[in-house]
């Protein structure tokens, strides 16, 4: 089907070309040491979000609660995430970045120290949900990156930061439950607080200065980012894309330790920990789907990135008394997560330059949702029906992407997925 390419929507009021960036983002490209800087810097700031999940029977005995209960301490991060999506991240757009980036890293150093020494259960709740939501850091990043690189490898330069990104996700359950076993869950807060803090420094000294790219008024801002769904329809697209795949990869990461905790695999805490090592494997796609996007390969390999992970799931299923067919599919799936994310967001910095911190936060707050769905849904499934439940649910969730992409037309002539269909 021919492609119908969406018209140029110019800029809102108030919105200013790109700022020029000096040394780094000149066209000679960004330094390799500064991407790894951000890679680096994203994984540990998205690492906060998961560091309570293998210490919450921990915590549950220290604050005398219930299991329900001691859930809620990752209810309540997650939530403080999706305020910062929504919230914070449009501030990229609005205020000099680096600025933004060392506020936001000390408010979560000091929200993290609070966490560290709670007294209470209530005190570390409200230090969770702040944490959670100056924990965005990582998602004015990778627009901030992709600001700094030039258009040719726009792709591969967001590739190795989500490299990072991914890495810190699956790195920090292993890391917690290694840290708490050794020094207690209070030391796994409070070395994060001094993580930050040091990141804080770093990145004030590393980072070029970026200006606004609009002038607009804060709640105006707000409003404009609720319009870009409207303004771009391939924006709601990648984001329901990429519901389905986050939604996907949280039950099964959600569940996967009641399988290896269970009568088949008898794992500990740890065990569970180092089972997630697997997945960082997923994090060496990156790069190949950073090239891929800069190619002009978003549209096809993102329908590849589908039927892998519901081929994943598959072997998840069949092979759900094998490690190492349960090791496989964590690879599989992390692999097709990442590539989708990867080539989601190729997608939508291309739409509006000056625009892409409120395009990056509608992204991100929209599959964000399917996450926080999957993940509960997922346990609902499998308390009710076992494993077979789950990876049922995780095949169906890209089979229904797959078919939404079929409905998608092709584009021609750029990398970059501006049409639409209709």
């Amino acid at each position: 089907m021919a492609a119908e390419p969406t018209p140029h929507v110019p800029a809102a009021a108030g919105t200013r070309a790109e700022a020029p960036v000096p040394g780094p983002g000149a066209a000679g490209g960004i330094p390799g040491w500064l991407v790894a800087l951000i890679a680096v810097a994203c994984g540990m700031t998205v690492a906060n979000l998961y560091y309570a999940q293998p210490l919450l029977s921990e915590l549950r005995d220290v604050f005398h609660l219930s299991t329900t209960a001691a859930g809620g301490l990752i209810t309540l991060t997650q939530i403080g995430y999706v305020v910062g999506m929504l919230f914070l991240v449009p501030l990229g757009d609005r205020l000099e970045k680096r600025h933004l980036v060392t506020v936001l890293l000390t408010i979560t150093t000091v929200a993290l120290a609070v966490a560290g020494v709670a007294t209470s259960f209530p005190m570390l709740l409200i230090a969770a949900l702040v944490a959670g939501a100056t924990s965005v850091v990582a998602q004015i990043l990778v627009p901030f990156a992709a600001s700094l690189a030039p258009d040719e490898v726009r792709g591969r330069i967001v590739g190795r930061v989500m490299s990072g990104l991914l890495t810190g996700i699956l790195l920090s359950r292993t890391v917690s439950s290694l840290v708490s076993d050794v020094a207690g869950w209070r030391v796994v807060f409070l070395g994060s607080a001094v993580l930050m803090a040091l990141l804080a420094v770093a990145l004030r000294v590393a980072l070029p200065r970026q200006e606004p790219t609009t002038d607009v008024p804060y709640g105006q801002v707000l409003r404009s980012t609720a319009r870009l769904a409207r303004t771009h329809p391939v924006l709601l697209r990648r984001g329901l894309y990429q519901a389905a795949m986050f939604g996907a990869f949280s039950a099964f990461w959600t569940t996967i330790s009641y399988v290896l905790t269970g009568p088949g695999f008898h794992y500990s805490a740890i065990g569970v920990g180092l089972f997630a090592l697997v997945g960082t494997a997923g994090a060496a796609i990156a790069p190949f789907a950073g090239r891929w996007a800069d190619r002009g390969l978003v549209h096809p390999v993102t329908g590849v990135a589908f039927a892998v992970a519901a081929v994943g799931f598959a072997v998840a299923g069949f092979g759900q008394h094998s490690i190492v067919f349960l090791a496989l599919a964590a690879i599989l799936l992390d692999m097709a997560v990442q590539t989708s994310l990867i080539l989601g967001q190729h997608t939508i910095y291309q739409l509006d330059a000056a625009a892409r911190a409120r395009l990056n936060s509608a992204f991100i707050a929209t599959f964000f949702i399917g996450g926080a769905l999957g993940s509960e849904i997922g346990s609902l499934a499998y308390h009710a029906a076992g494993w077979t439940a789950v990876t049922a649910l995780g095949a169906a969730l890209p089979v229904l992407a797959l078919l939404y992409w079929l409905t998608e037309r092709r584009p021609s002539g750029s990398s970059a997925e501006r049409p639409e269909a209709h």
